[in-house]
C-alpha cells in the first residue's frame, strides 16, 4: 500500500536503530535469490552488516546489488472480516551494493557500532578485537540512499457493512521486553553486573 510509505530520514533512521534483526537479500550461487538474518548497525548515512570474512554471503553482497529490510512489530489487528487482520509495524527496505571494509580501523568502529547498539556503554568493558579476529571479520558498509520505510498503526480498517457484525475488533499491542540477567556461570566472584546492563531490565 503505497499511502504507508515514507521516504523521511528520521523514520528510517529510527526503525533502523531500534530493530535488532534484519534480512540480507542477494543472489545465490546459482541464481536463485538468499535471504540470510543478520544485525546491523547505522552510522550516519551508512548501514553496516558483519560477518565472518569467509562467509560466502558476504563475498557476493559486497560484489553485487543486494537488499537489506529491518521490520518491528508493535501490534495485532483483528478485523471483523478474516481478510482484514493485520499487524502495526515499522518496516525499512535498503537498496544498493555495499563497499566492503578492509581496514582495520574501519572494522574496529563498525564492531564498535554493533555492539554499542546492543547494549550502550558496553564497549568500553570489554576486550577489544585482536588484529587476527578483525582479519576474520567481514564487514559490510551499505548507503542510505536508497531507503525507504513502511508503517501501519491505528485499529482494524473493515468493510463498512462489517461494522454491523457482532465481532470484537481492535488491537493487541506487541513489544520486544528484556527479563532478568543471569549471571554466566565461569563470571569471575566479585564481578557485578554493570549500570548499564541493569538499566536494560529496569526500562522493560
Amino acid at each position: 500500500m503505497p499511502s504507508r510509505a515514507d521516504y523521511e530520514r528520521a523514520t528510517i533512521d529510527a526503525i533502523l536503530d531500534e530493530a535488532i534483526v534484519s534480512h540480507l537479500g542477494t543472489v545465490g550461487p546459482d541464481g536463485a535469490p538468499l535471504v540470510v538474518p543478520t544485525l546491523h548497525a547505522r552510522q550516519g548515512d551508512h548501514v553496516y552488516i558483519h560477518g565472518s570474512a569467509a562467509s560466502p554471503t558476504l563475498h557476493r553482497a559486497g560484489k553485487a546489488e543486494l537488499c537489506l529490510t529491518a521490520s518491528i512489530v508493535d501490534g495485532l489487528v483483528l478485523a471483523r472480516s478474516a481478510v482484514h487482520h493485520s499487524v502495526n509495524y515499522r518496516s525499512v527496505v535498503v537498496f544498493g551494493q555495499a563497499e566492503r571494509l578492509d581496514a582495520s580501523e574501519d572494522k574496529l568502529r563498525a564492531l564498535e557500532a554493533f555492539t554499542e547498539k546492543l547494549v550502550p556503554g558496553r564497549w568500553a568493558d570489554v576486550r577489544p578485537p585482536t588484529e587476527q579476529e578483525l582479519k576474520g571479520t567481514g564487514v559490510l558498509r551499505l548507503s542510505l540512499e536508497e531507503a525507504s520505510a513502511k508503517v501501519r498503526s491505528g485499529g482494524p480498517l473493515d468493510d463498512e457493512p462489517d461494522y454491523e457484525l457482532p465481532v470484537w475488533a481492535g488491537t493487541v499491542g506487541l513489544r520486544l521486553t528484556t527479563t532478568a540477567t543471569r549471571p554466566d556461570e565461569r563470571l569471575l566472584p566479585g564481578v557485578e553486573c554493570p549500570e548499564y546492563v541493569r538499566e536494560l531490565t529496569r526500562e522493560a
